[in-house]
């Protein structure tokens, strides 16, 4: 546990000298904006949810899968990469805690959001269910963290980070029904939306709003966390499977 909470302490203190980490949070309240205008101009103001939640799960997503390149490019770049790999502590866990505490930080986009909807629209966020609600919310952003794992373990060998991150936002954003729901897509796709952690999120999230009971909370939550868990295991070892490649082979500091 102390390895973790060192790793999540270094993160803090790079965050806080590296803004870029935080970029994201600033669009918050343009996708805060767009969405509610979009939704106000239609009329269907039965969709509030949809457009208050959507950006707090774009924020999230990008925070930890960008986040989740730019710790190895960073490291690798400041020539530390090497020394990371030779220390007690199991490298994916150290890349685990500190992809986590930054997505922890993007959850300052669900205040954002609160704030701009209410000064901009007049409109509030009406939680029907908070203990569903915050649940979801703590089960999401764990998936979020153990999903970008897996991409900080295609990042150790591939210097292009960039080419992986940008072809990963938008498509996760649609299966994964952040603003439209996945009922709404193709039946062909529909399938492949079960096995992304975010499409269990967003409807469980948007459920909790609602005055109805939820139902299946148990079961909707355990496939959040399953996938998320499923994707940190596999990270994991991923991860570690490639740095002992990387050492065989003397490219981890490669340029």
């Amino acid at each position: 546990m102390r390895p973790f909470l060192a790793a999540c302490q270094l993160q803090l203190r790079l965050s806080a000298r590296i803004p870029d980490d935080l970029m994201v949070l600033a669009t918050v309240p343009l996708y805060t904006v767009m969405f509610l205008w979009m939704v106000k101009y239609a009329g269907r103001l039965d969709l509030l949810g949809y457009a208050l939640l959507a950006p707090v799960l774009i924020a999230l997503w990008a925070m930890a899968l960008f986040v989740s390149g730019e710790i190895v490019e960073r490291d690798r770049a400041a020539q530390v990469l090497e020394s990371l790999l030779v220390t007690p502590t199991a490298f994916p866990l150290v890349v685990f805690a500190r992809i986590t505490t930054v997505t922890v930080c993007g959850l300052g986009a669900f205040l954002e959001v609160l704030v701009v909807s209410r000064l901009v629209f007049g409109v509030t966020l009406s939680i029907r269910h908070p203990g569903v609600f915050f649940l979801t919310l703590a089960a999401t952003t764990l998936a979020m963290a153990g999903t970008a794992l897996i991409m900080s373990a295609i990042f150790v060998l591939q210097r292009g980070a960039r080419i992986f991150q940008n072809s990963l936002s938008y498509p996760f954003y649609v299966l994964g029904g952040v603003l439209v729901p996945t009922a709404y897509l193709p039946s062909w796709l529909r399938p492949i939306t079960q096995v992304v952690f975010l499409s269990w999120a967003s409807d469980l999230l948007r459920d909790s709003l609602l005055s109805r009971p939820v139902g299946a909370v148990p079961f909707r939550v355990g496939m959040i966390l399953g996938l998320g868990v499923g994707s940190l295991v596999l990270g994991w070892l991923l991860l570690n499977r490639l740095v002992t490649r990387a050492r065989g082979l003397g490219t981890v500091a490669m340029a």
